[in-house]
């Protein structure tokens, strides 16, 4: 029996041949990423290029699928890329553990995806990737934030003009209409008012690797970043096994 029968019983040969050729580039391999790759490639995603430029650390075991005892200071790419050739030894993937920002998105984004997942969170880094997306009329799904949260039933799916309650996402709209976008950009997120506990013992906080200033660490639960990468990747297969394309998915649907 064929790995995938269980999907070809659901979808259908052609939407998984639709899966088999498309390519995906995924930014951001944490709580939320992890599991959008891990969804992607068991349903068949032919083509993948992983971005992160961290290692798996112990504050991760809590939420992030790539985390384990054994994976502890591997680089996340790397443990990704291995656990997507596991499941599917066809998929094309692509580690790269490199930092996102402007002067590498080029580089990242060739050759074109078909779409591209925001699963980090960086401030500069996630606006920079909506502009690029944008700009480039590549499709992309974004992750708004998952931490200080609980309350799966409050996730929601739409336009990032649509989001309320999330200070995040209302800090990314600002920073977008500086550059003219007001609209556009797909994102899951939460109308749960966030519990922002912040680390105060440095104990708590691993080692800063990357640009911009250290940031004290939101709590989180093991459950919430996984069903927001769900969400996701349930957004990018939908757009992806479409017929006609690469269409929007209906706008508002919780």
């Amino acid at each position: 029996m064929r790995w995938f029968s269980r999907s070809e019983l659901l979808l259908g040969e052609a939407a998984l041949e639709r899966l088999a050729v498309a390519r995906v580039t995924v930014f951001g391999l944490g709580g939320v990423g992890s599991f959008a790759v891990e969804a992607l490639a068991r349903a068949g995603v032919g083509r993948l290029r992983l971005v992160d430029h961290d290692v798996v650390g112990p504050s991760n075991l809590n939420r992030q699928l790539f985390a384990l005892r054994s994976t502890l200071g591997q680089p996340k790419a790397e443990v990704a890329a291995a656990r997507v050739r596991d499941i599917n030894p066809d998929c094309e993937v692509e580690p790269r553990q490199t930092f996102i920002h402007t002067d590498t998105l080029p580089e990242l984004l060739t050759p074109r995806p078909d779409v591209m997942i925001d699963a980090i969170d960086s401030m500069t880094c996630k606006v920079a990737l909506m502009r690029t997306a944008h700009e480039q009329g590549i499709p992309i799904i974004t992750a708004m934030g998952a931490g200080g949260r609980t309350n799966s039933s409050l996730l929601r799916v739409g336009d990032l003009s649509e989001t309320r309650l999330c200070p995040l996402a209302a800090r990314v709209r600002k920073e977008l209409r500086k550059v003219g976008i007001v609209d556009g950009i797909r994102c899951v997120y939460s109308l749960e008012p966030a519990d922002n506990k912040r680390a105060a013992n440095p104990v708590d906080i691993e080692p800063h690797r990357g640009p911009g200033r250290q940031r004290r660490p939101v709590g989180t639960i093991s459950y919430m970043p996984a069903i927001v990468g769900m969400r996701v990747a349930e957004e990018v297969l939908r757009m992806l096994m479409a017929p006609s394309g690469l269409p929007s998915p209906a706008a508002g649907r919780p």
